[in-house]
């Protein structure tokens, strides 16, 4: 087992019990020429590793690259095994953890938004179900929307909020008709 300072024990236990085993941030106090020659040792050992920094998911930086991008540090497989640590049993630990979490997103209750009655968007509903459907001039009508406005409350309330299948057919008398499939109801 390879002789590890304190500061690098510290660094390399810290980062395996993370998720992601990120090394950052480095222990309080360890800045500057101290951190980079700690940082670099440790590099040149094969115990951290600089990767891409997901900044969407906020990871710290070690440094920036110049180019908007920055990296983050990571214990490598060499880290874990010079504190003691088996890297299976971390990786086994994290896949648990994600699993967890995956199963209590999944078990959170999806619930289907439903139109309130009394409300222009209940009445535009009440007129698409019928078998003859409605015109965006007959919509436009009785709403006083825009026909932009009603084309999105079909296409993006209807369809895609509450989930209905709205069919179109082009009408000579009419224009284009637009009817609720009563079997999407």
């Amino acid at each position: 087992m390879p002789k590890l300072t304190a500061t690098q024990t510290l660094i390399l236990t810290c980062a395996a019990n993370r998720p992601d085993n990120l090394a950052m941030p480095l222990p309080e106090g360890l800045h500057g020429a101290a951190a980079k020659t700690s940082v670099s040792n440790m590099i040149a050992q094969g115990w951290l590793e600089e990767v891409d920094a997901d900044m969407r998911k906020g990871e710290p930086l070690w440094r920036e690259t110049g180019d908007g991008h920055g990296t983050t540090l990571v214990v490598t497989d060499a880290g874990m095994l010079a504190v003691g640590i088996e890297p299976v049993v971390v990786k086994t630990m994290a896949a648990v953890r994600n699993r967890v979490a995956e199963k209590a997103s999944s078990k959170a209750p999806t619930l289907t938004p439903t139109p309130r009655s009394g409300t222009k968007q209940a009445e535009v509903i009440t007129l698409l179900q019928r078998s003859e459907g409605a015109s965006i001039a007959e919509i436009v009508a009785l709403t006083g929307w825009a026909p932009h406005s009603a084309r999105g409350m079909i296409s993006g309330v209807l369809s895609k909020k509450f989930g209905l299948a709205v069919i179109s057919a082009k009408q000579a008398d009419r224009g284009r008709v637009y009817r609720i499939d009563q079997q999407s109801i």
